[in-house]
């Protein structure tokens, strides 16, 4: 009985075996290229570290897909379970987008921030300008200190849609109070 059972789904048994090999090289290659970025770039490791999960999350659910369709099962109820899903996460993330958009936000910040911490900036906000040093870059804010000593804690989306300049030397004749 098992030795039918494995000649029956030799196949599929070989194609997982070699998907969780590719899962753990695709694990091993992304961390190393954002590690490298990340020391190229100078970044915090906590930032590094939130990123590199997000990739293994996108990676595992591309392993999921690549398993159901390994083993057969019927396009039409693939269709069905993932329409199903996506409009449960859909609905429960409508609700939550400023949180999805901030995670975007870390991310895009993350590979192509024009600031990095210890600089100083001016938000070009008509009702609230700041201008202020960024003390941490995290998932979902940014963390500011003004000159007043005044801390700050702004959305990273907020950051991607307002003007900011990065002013060079500012608060450096200045004590900060903590």
């Amino acid at each position: 009985m098992e030795i039918s059972l494995v000649h029956e789904y030799t196949r599929e048994l070989i194609a997982t075996g070699v998907l969780g090999i590719l899962l753990i090289i695709l694990r091993i290659i992304s961390t190393k290229l954002v590690r490298r970025y990340a020391k190229s770039n100078q970044t915090l490791e906590h930032r590094t570290n939130l990123v590199i999960k997000y990739i293994h999350l996108f990676i595992h659910i591309l392993v999921i897909v690549a398993l159901i369709i390994i083993w057969g099962v019927q396009t039409k109820d693939i269709f069905i379970a993932l329409s199903s899903i996506t409009t449960v996460v859909g609905v429960a993330m409508f609700a939550q987008w400023s949180i999805l958009s901030n995670i975007t936000s870390g991310i895009i910040l993350f590979f192509s921030f024009p600031f990095k911490i210890g600089d100083v900036i001016k938000i070009h906000d008509k009702d609230f300008p700041i201008e202020a040093e960024i003390e941490d870059i995290g998932a979902f804010h940014v963390f500011l200190k003004t000159i007043d000593g005044e801390k700050i804690i702004y959305p990273n989306n907020l950051l991607l849609q307002k003007g900011i300049s990065v002013l060079k030397n500012h608060f450096e004749n200045r004590e900060f109070v903590d």
